[in-house]
């Protein structure tokens, strides 16, 4: 038993699975857990094997969402993913453009948000002066 992510040295590969309707979101082996609990955190079930070598640990997109559903909530977890600086690979025929496209707009408002006036003049310097000010005797 392997995973597409330790093949193709990744830390998740999002893909359909062969032959069947299910998304998998494959994670190497001995993934950190904060990598785990995200992927649970945004609605992936989590699935574990244990053999005489290596934990297997993957994640799909639960059965009962329609397949459009499933297909944006996977890609809605790649910009958070890769701004948490994992390494993802996800397939075309489960990428979603626009469900990534908003998911990158929700993460740019958050990161940045619009100061209010009295945070702005707080924080905002004063511009320098363009010319030299007038000597005051």
């Amino acid at each position: 038993m392997g995973n597409r992510a330790d093949e193709c040295g990744s830390d998740v590969e999002i893909y359909r699975r062969a032959l069947s309707t299910t998304i998998h979101a494959d994670t190497r082996t001995g993934a950190p857990e904060e990598l785990l609990a995200y992927l649970d955190q945004i609605g992936l079930e989590r699935h574990t094997v244990e053999t005489v070598g290596p934990v297997y640990t993957w994640h799909e997109a639960p059965g009962h969402l329609t397949e459009d559903e499933q297909k944006r909530l996977v890609t809605r977890a790649v910009p958070g993913l890769l701004l948490a600086g994992y390494i993802v690979n996800i397939t075309d025929d489960v990428f979603d453009p626009a469900a990534y496209q908003e998911a990158v707009a929700e993460i740019r408002g958050h990161q940045h948000p619009q100061p209010t006036a009295a945070t702005a003049a707080s924080t905002t310097p004063a511009p320098a002066p363009s010319r030299p000010r007038p000597r005051t005797a």
